[in-house]
């Protein structure tokens, strides 16, 4: 591809020899030479029992990073993404780097203008005020053990459970005092369903069948969970009075009407909200389907890593590790980066859609127009402006954030 460049650096003479120098101290200090203490071998007798060879690996990651930077600065490229490397030659006198960059590929747009995207109306129906309502009902519910009865959808059954595929226990197929609300379908589909009926300490065996979608070795199989219920919890929904409304921080809400309008607000602001962001997506595909442009591979790859990185740190805020993310979603990590890589590359596209509008139209902002934005966002999100520039990485990111905004209002406006 045309945006793929080879670059070859060689280091030699002086600063191949001193790298090499310095490698060798780090090596002569960790290494024992019978008759010798560590570190006061002589380099002759060092590499009469090692070989020149013994220091080269790492030389070559002490010297990486300045054939690095001289790479950089003789091609004058600016890289997409993490280049490539391979050592061509290396012996006592030099090392020979040759590295494969890639920079960001030509992107051409037939046009941006006149899209025809429509904002959608954001409305919220009585429905949706009453099942807003009974959500936060249940979230604000009491959670008691249930001394008697059985177990009815909506409660939570502490469980211990195992499962088995062909009369043999599987890896992950157990758990001890599990807590499983009945209807979240957090399990295999059809497994909770079997708890109904059940009460506290009765066993059952559970038949279920994995989904095709699941794991690679359980995909499609049946299977059997013995299952033993160690506990019932269920819920009392709290009273729809002005102590609830209260608890949820509405001092000035009264009356069920009056709770009934505030969600009803806060349902809109958020529907306006994705109706928004649905109209920028819809901007966004609309002026990438006019554009031409070969994504390399590896730029794709490294945006799914940093996907992967994204929802690790989201998952980690949460106390989930990722392995256990996909466990519950029944993928493994290569299934899940292929599933990521068409995600990837739109995001990838829209950005560049984005850099194409800033320089056609010129776009620019100033360090004063870039601490108002921050102003107004740290406003929304209710923190100071000062975290918030901090958070995006610097007032320049700020200032790319403002661009984007900029160009995105463009796309609006035609």
């Amino acid at each position: 591809m045309k945006n793929e460049h080879t670059v070859t650096v060689t280091l030699e003479k002086e600063e191949w020899s001193s790298i090499l120098d310095k490698t060798f101290k780090n090596k002569n200090s960790q290494v024992k030479i019978d008759g010798f203490r560590k570190g006061k071998a002589s380099k002759e007798i060092f590499l009469k029992n090692f070989g020149i060879e013994y220091l080269y690996p790492d030389a070559i990651d002490e010297a990486l990073p300045k054939a690095y930077e001289k790479a950089m600065m003789e091609s004058k490229l600016v890289p997409a993404c993490k280049p490539s490397v391979d050592v061509k030659n290396i012996d006592e006198s030099h090392v020979e780097f040759e590295f494969k960059i890639i920079t960001k590929p030509e992107v051409k747009v037939s046009s941006y203008k006149k899209l025809g995207i429509k904002r959608e109306e954001a409305k919220v129906t009585k429905e949706e005020i009453q099942a807003e309502i009974e959500g936060i009902r249940n979230r604000m519910a009491e959670i008691v053990e249930k001394t008697t009865g059985e177990i009815v959808k909506g409660d939570t059954a502490v469980i211990d459970f195992e499962g088995f595929v062909d009369g043999k226990a599987f890896e992950g197929g157990k758990g001890t005092d599990y807590p499983l609300e009945i209807g979240s379908n957090t399990f295999i589909p059809g497994f909770e369903d079997q708890l109904i009926g059940l009460k506290k300490d009765e066993s059952k065996d559970i038949s279920v069948k994995f989904p095709e979608d699941y794991v690679a070795d359980l995909k499609g199989k049946d299977a059997t969970f013995k299952v033993t219920v160690k506990n019932i919890k269920t819920r009392i929904l709290p009273e729809l009075n002005e102590e609830f409304f209260k608890d949820l921080g509405h001092d000035d809400v009264k009356t069920v009407k009056e709770f009934e309008e505030k969600t009803k607000e806060h349902l809109l602001e958020h529907k306006k909200e994705d109706a928004e962001n649905k109209y920028i997506d819809a901007l966004l595909e609309a002026g990438v389907s006019k554009m031409t442009v070969e994504v390399n591979d590896e730029i794709v790859d490294e945006e799914v890593e940093r996907m992967i990185e994204d929802l690790k740190n989201r998952l980690q805020m949460q106390g989930i590790p990722f392995e256990s993310y996909l466990q519950f979603t029944g993928s493994n990590l290569e299934e899940f980066k292929n599933q990521s890589k068409p995600v990837a590359l739109n995001r990838i596209k829209s950005r560049y859609l984005i850099d194409y509008i800033i320089e056609k139209e010129g776009l620019k902002t100033t360090d004063k127009e870039a601490e108002k934005h921050a102003e107004e966002q740290a406003k929304k999100y209710g923190i100071e402006k000062s975290e918030l520039i901090e958070s995006y990485g610097g007032l320049e990111v700020v200032k790319y954030d403002l661009l984007v905004h900029k160009a995105i209002e463009v796309l609006e406006n035609n």
